[in-house]
């Protein structure tokens, strides 16, 4: 496979390497021609995945495009302590099998990232494969004698802890691993990069430092360099889709394509540029010239090409025609889906007709949204999720659906 040598010059020109532990040795790599291994972590610590958790994979996807070989590493070890980054309190302690049902939920949304078949296809490794049969006692001496506890304290990601007063020698183990992962993944896959948010830079350069100190003891030639991408943060310093209210998902069970459409809309202007750079290839001189003239331009443009990446272009049309045509008024400017009249005439229970017309991503959204109130049809507000539509709830084969305040679809029986 032909390497694309323009990669390093690429992530430099859309603002997408942040931090280097060698820029100019990773500069050479990338320019050489020759293909390289790289990896990026993620602790599967939710079943899904939402737009925040989704900027490293946008950027292992040019590395894979560009001809290098992409491992994505399931923290199953890890995601047993949490990575206490910017955590007040400890993380929630999870079960081994909460953990790879989370693995396995995610490999799906991965896949819109990155090219799992072919020739140069990515790969998972789950660290929990080595972890489980190392012995506590020669980690410590092999690998925990190379951590200095002052050093660990001085980084940024104990601070929250240390400041509640509540940071454990549990939480302390979690940097020790996550660099023994590099270490590990360099001898065994030949990965000369990790790549992460820069949330994870002293545990990426940890790893890199760590290979130093083993290869002086041991005299074997570890070359690795740690990288990192700017994180996506709203104007007050916030992880954008850090919170479940807030949360754009990449689960299509999770949030409905007219929601996912509205949520990158909503997305804060400062952010914008990056949301370009990270999810298209639009040129950045043409990005900075269309936010520039005009923003809410530029993020219907951003919004449509996000949900078409994401969802498919069949959702992002729906998405953007339903966002369109939205008024408080409804009436006939509100979208319009066709629904069966024969399913109507058997009856169907109201959390099914929701789903199906795209009102709510899955029936037990229908049923939360009812409970909230936030479900109005043919002008009356529905507070039963047991109920049943049929050809009464609809006046000359057609009905007015209302979620919230400005959501309308005019339901068409055909």
């Amino acid at each position: 496979m032909k390497i694309d040598k323009n990669l390093f010059q690429t992530l430099k020109e859309r603002g997408l390497l942040y931090q280097c532990t060698d820029e100019k040795a990773l500069q050479e790599l990338l320019e050489s021609g020759k293909p390289i291994s790289l990896y990026e972590g993620t602790d599967p610590t939710a079943d899904s995945l939402h737009i925040g958790h989704c900027v490293p994979y946008c950027i292992l996807r040019r590395f894979q495009k560009a001809g290098h070989k992409v491992y994505l590493l399931m923290g199953g070890a890890t995601a047993c302590i949490g990575d206490p980054s910017g955590n007040k309190q400890i993380r929630k302690i999870m079960t081994k099998e909460q953990i790879q049902q989370n693995v396995e939920s995610i490999k799906d949304s991965l896949s819109i990232f990155l090219d799992f078949e072919g020739e140069n296809k990515a790969e998972i490794v789950n660290n929990y494969d080595w972890f489980k049969d190392i012995n506590y006692i020669d980690f410590m001496r092999e690998i925990g004698s190379k951590f200095n506890v002052n050093e660990m304290l001085s980084s940024e990601i104990y601070d929250n802890r240390l400041q509640e007063g509540g940071l454990t020698l549990f939480e302390l183990g979690y940097m020790p691993m996550q660099a023994y992962d590099f270490v590990h993944l360099n001898k065994e896959k030949g990965c000369t990069l990790e790549w992460g948010g820069a949330d994870q830079w002293a545990n990426i350069a940890a790893g890199v430092k760590l290979a130093r100190k083993l290869s002086f003891d041991d005299g074997v030639e570890r070359n690795m360099i740690g990288a990192t991408n700017p994180l996506l943060l709203t104007p007050e310093g916030k992880k954008m889709g850090k919170t479940e209210k807030g949360a754009i998902w990449i689960d299509k069970d999770k949030i409905s394509a007219y929601d996912f459409y509205q949520g990158i809309y909503q997305t804060p202007d400062a952010c914008v540029e990056m949301m370009f750079a990270l999810f298209t290839d639009l040129p950045m001189q043409e990005v900075r010239d269309l936010i520039a003239q005009d923003i809410v331009k530029a993020k219907k443009f951003l919004s449509f090409e996000m949900t078409k990446f994401i969802r498919g272009e069949e959702d992002a049309i729906k998405a953007r025609d339903m966002s369109e045509n939205l008024f408080s008024q409804g009436g006939d400017d509100a979208p319009q889906v066709e629904y069966s009249k024969e399913i109507v005439k058997n009856g169907v229970n109201i959390c099914q007709f929701l789903n199906e017309i795209g009102i709510a991503p899955s029936k037990s959204e229908a049923r939360r949204l009812i409970q909230g109130g936030a479900i109005t049809i043919g002008g009356n507000k529905i507070s039963d999720f047991n109920i049943t539509i049929d050809f009464n709830n609809f006046e000359n084969d057609s009905v007015l659906v209302k979620k919230g305040k400005k959501t309308f679809i005019k339901v068409i029986l055909k």
